[in-house]
């Protein structure tokens, strides 16, 4: 058992009377040490998945269906409605979408912008992809389902309609919410219906930074550049669930998705998931890559290297998933590389892409706000102008 102070302080006088100075010395340290990190790789929040991405292998799985907090992993939903709702015709690139005052009072991360001011449909893509705003994730669920409740509500259904079977959504931030839960299954299943069901918007996920007015907001996913073939897709951390991480990685024309939950720091994390990528590319007969900057740098725990050890191929590929027994949650525009990478996840689809003729009213309200396309860059170019902060519009008491 611990010792208290008094305890502590009696038995340093003894060792030091009798000349254990070794032993004093261990003990100082000890107690000195921090505290374990509440989430790390192997706690009771640790989860993780790689998957390969075209027939849904399962190459690596260790806590695959226990519910866990998504945090920020559920704007992947969130964008994956907004694609839809593009693919659909109810919304346009340029469509403006209002901040409410509501959706502007989440907290960090957010992009700040006033109640009352709008942003368009392309610029609310970025801001989630990069920043992972939440005010702007909010105002993304109250455009396209009246109230964030609401788009919980069919968020929920749609994920359980692409097989998300144990995924409940409750916002559209992945703010904390104790019925907001997911698994790792069910997040490699959402990024390669992202890859399958929208290659023509992909290309976002690749987004490394993009200006907003003054400010260059840089994605918060660093495996885009130092991982090998990464190009998305979503971090996420709230106190809760920990560091979380949904990633894709195309090497020698084999795609691999990628998910690792409950990290204790983000370079925790991303060692983590670089190890689990690693594996499932060895797996597929990948010829293995020279370590990136963050994996040359890690120094492997006993804790991670066991975690790594307890994460053995899933034999339960292909067949029905069995029920988990934990009830509750545990405690721009692309450049030519992006564009390459987006033409490699492209699979034939029945319904056209070609881009629907915005609606007259729609068009109007496009060539009024008419702004620049944002500047990002993919990889390591920019391609497209700045783009300025948007002006402040007046209220329709018309619903769009």
């Amino acid at each position: 058992m611990p010792q208290t102070g008094a305890e502590l302080r009696a038995s340093v006088r003894f060792r030091a009377a009798h000349g254990l100075l070794p032993g004093l010395l261990a003990l100082l340290a000890a107690w000195l040490a921090p505290a374990p990190a509440a989430a790390q790789i192997g706690s009771e929040r640790y989860a993780a998945m790689v998957v390969e991405a075209r027939s849904g292998r399962v190459l690596v799985a260790a806590n695959a269906d226990e519910q866990r907090y998504p945090a920020s992993l559920t704007k992947m939903m969130t964008l994956y409605m907004l694609f839809e709702a593009l693919r659909d015709g109810r919304v346009q690139l340029t469509t403006p979408i209002r901040m409410s005052e509501e959706a502007a009072s989440r907290p960090p991360s957010k992009l700040g912008l006033p109640a009352g001011m709008t942003l368009s449909v392309e610029q609310a893509i970025y801001a989630l992809v990069t920043k992972s705003a939440n005010d702007v994730a909010a105002a993304v669920g109250e455009h396209l389902a009246g109230s964030e409740e609401r788009f919980g509500q069919v968020m929920t259904m749609r994920a359980r309609a692409i097989g998300m079977t144990r995924t409940t959504f409750r916002n559209a931030s992945g703010l904390p919410d104790p019925d907001n839960i997911t698994t790792a299954r069910d997040m490699a299943t959402l990024g390669q219906r992202l890859i399958a069901d929208f290659p023509n918007r992909y290309h976002y996920f690749s987004t490394v930074h993009f200006s907003w007015g003054r400010a260059m907001i840089r994605n918060h996913n660093r495996m885009l550049g130092d991982y090998e073939g990464a190009d998305g897709i979503k971090t996420g951390f709230i106190r809760d669930s920990g560091f979380n991480i949904v990633t894709s990685a195309l090497r020698d024309g084999v795609r691999l998705v990628g998910v690792t939950m409950g990290g204790s720091s983000w370079v925790e994390r991303d060692r983590h998931m670089g190890a689990l990528l690693d594996q499932g590319f060895a797996q597929m007969g990948v010829a293995p890559r020279p370590p990136s900057s963050i994996m040359a740098a890690a120094v492997p725990t006993a804790r991670a290297a066991t975690a790594a050890r307890a994460a053995v191929p899933d034999r339960r590929a292909g067949t029905t998933r069995a029920a988990a027994t934990q009830a509750r949650v545990g405690a721009g525009r692309g450049t030519t590389a992006a564009r390459a990478a987006t033409q490699a996840v492209r699979a034939p689809v029945a319904r056209s892409t070609a881009p629907r003729a915005p609606a007259p009213r729609a068009a109007a309200a496009s060539r009024r706000t008419a702004p620049t396309a944002p500047r990002v860059e993919q990889g390591s170019r920019a391609t497209t102008p700045a783009l300025p902060r948007p002006v402040p519009r007046p209220v329709s008491t018309t619903r769009r």
